[in-house]
Parts: structure tokens; sequence; C-alpha cells
């Protein structure tokens, strides 16, 4: 390795590259992250290595791996950028036109009308802001959430602990039943197995599907299956097809849109369950922009979602509801 160079001070870039780097495994995932090109990154950090006089990574290995003094660095500054990010942040609260960078993750259920609205008015509200948007399932969002990858996002709370994460509900989706139109079998009849219609599922990796699941085995139900995915719109169309029925939520149904009219929608029959969407944020994400963010989402989630619903489905008024 290079003597320690003495020319440059040392950049919260590299810092911020090298962290991603450890994390991501390869140069090519890191530029993705960053936004950077390949050779933009390497330069960054053959920099920092440059700087210290150390390697931190073994460069010979694919995919990269953090040497014991790469490792050592790594936790010495882990806390040290996100103290950093903290104090930027709160630094820019409330001045939302300084913000710079922000990384939102969202759930499939958003992506048809509310997220894209919500990107043109963040554009708006920001000019200077450069914005990434990811699309994934409840875990992956979370996940992200957690390795600091993302700095906000859109999702379904899960049953255990978020632990160092923040979350604000923001909508209570309830569970229902989903049938062809033109089914006129009893309800109940269907839902505890004693007709030969399928029970279309959701893919069991799905932090949803786990929710129907364990509510299926509360109640002692296990009707047969047919279909599993983890395309909300393709089990739409499949029970307008007539191929079965399916448990989902209002949210997921009113995306479904060009299926409606072959569609009913009935509220669960006996004990009801639910879901929570919220926004979740890390600790040293904005207060200023998470109250603009949950502001506008809950106008085009009341905008989109429910008001319709409510009036093609009055017995939902009393469920499905933002969370106040």
């Amino acid at each position: 390795m290079a003597h320690r160079s003495t020319s440059k001070d040392l950049n919260l870039k590299w810092l911020e590259l090298f962290q991603i780097c450890a994390q991501k495994g390869t140069l090519q995932a890191a530029a993705q992250e960053s936004g950077l090109t390949v050779s933009t990154v390497s330069y960054h950090l053959r920099s920092l290595e440059d700087h210290l006089g150390v390697a931190l990574f073994n460069h010979a290995r694919r995919p990269m791996v953090l040497t014991p003094k790469g490792t050592a660095f790594l936790r010495n500054i882990d806390q040290a950028l996100q103290s950093i990010r903290k104090a930027k942040a709160e630094a820019s609260a409330g001045t939302l036109s300084d913000a710079s960078f922000l990384r939102i993750g969202t759930i499939e259920d958003f992506d048809s009308d509310i997220i894209p609205e919500l990107a043109v008015y963040l554009s708006e509200k920001m000019p200077g802001c450069d914005f990434m948007y990811h699309n994934d399932s409840s875990h992956s969002v979370i996940k992200m959430l957690r390795d600091r990858q993302l700095d906000l996002g859109v999702t379904t709370i899960p049953s255990e602990s978020i632990r160092d994460l923040k979350d604000r509900p923001l909508l209570r989706d309830p569970f229902v039943i989903v049938l062809p139109q033109v089914d006129d079998r009893s309800l109940t009849e269907i839902v505890e197995g004693r007709t030969k219609m399928p029970f279309l599922r959701f893919s069991s990796n799905l932090m949803i599907a786990q929710q129907i699941e364990s509510q299926l085995q509360r109640i002692g139900l296990s009707p047969p299956q047919r279909f599993e995915c983890t395309s909300h719109q393709t089990l739409m169309a499949m029970v307008a097809a007539g191929a079965g029925w399916t448990i989902t939520t209002p949210l997921h149904f009113s995306r479904a849109k060009r299926f409606h009219s072959k569609l009913r929608m009935h509220r669960f029959p006996g004990k009801t369950f639910s879901r929570t969407l919220a926004i979740v944020i890390t600790p040293d994400c904005s207060s200023a922009l998470v109250d603009l963010i949950d502001s506008k989402l809950r106008s085009l989630v009341l905008q989109h979602a429910i008001a319709p619903l409510h009036q093609s489905n009055p017995w939902l008024s009393d469920s499905f509801t933002l969370v106040t």
C-alpha cells in the first residue's frame, strides 16, 4: 500500500462509499446504490485507502472482502456516520429546500396511483433534492431501512418489533373475501372449504400471506388451494375468471379497477382481522420531511382508495380508515 497521503483531508463521501461497498460486496452494487459510476466508486475507495495508508479490502477476492483493518475501520465509522446523518437531518429540519438526497421504499400496494403522485409532489416541494424510489416487499423494505439503504419506507407494520426504526401508523386495512361476481354459493361454505372452489393464495414469503395464514390457523380453517403468486393483480384476474376465491384487503382491491365488474368483496366472516400500514423511518430522518410525506399520503390514500370504496361498499366505513 502507498504511503499515507497528506495532500487531502478525509472525505465524507469516501466513508459513505466505503460503508456501502462493505455492505454490498461489489463495486457494481455500490455504484447502483449510490448513483455513481463504477470507476468513480473505485477512485473514491482507492483515495480512502491511500489517505489511510492501509488496504481496507482484499481486492483480489470476489465478492469484495474486508481486510482485518477494514473490518475494524468499518466498526468504528458506522456509529459516526449515523451521528453525522442525524446531525445533518436535524440541521435541515424545517428547511426542506436544503435536502439533497432522499431514498424512499414502498410496497406494491401504492405503486399505481399514490406513489407516482407523491413523487411529483415531492419533486416540486424539494426542487434541489435527488430522489431514489425502490419498490419491494414489506420484509425487504424494513431490512433496507435497518441497513440504512433507505431513509423512509411505506410498509406493513410487522408483528415483531421494528427495534431501532420509528413508525407512524397511516392506514387500517381490514382483510376481506373476494369472490367471482357470478358465484352464488354461501360465503361460509366457500371459506370453510365445503365447496370445490379453491383458495388462491399470496406467496408464502410475503408478509400479507403470513398474516392471512396465521388467522386461518387461529380459526381452524385450511381451505383447499390451487394457486399461489406474489402479484395481487394476477390473483384478481384469476378470481374474476372464476378460477377461485381469495383473501385480500380493500387497498389491494382498489388497485384492481379493471376487474371490479367481475368481483364481489365481502367482510371476512366471523372474527375480523386487519393489517396496519405505516410510514417507517430511520432515527435520523427529518421530522419536517415525515410530516410533509405523511400529510400528502393521507390525502392521496383518501382520494384514490378510501373514498371510492366507502361509496361502493358502505360497510367498509368503520374498518377501512386512516389511523389518527
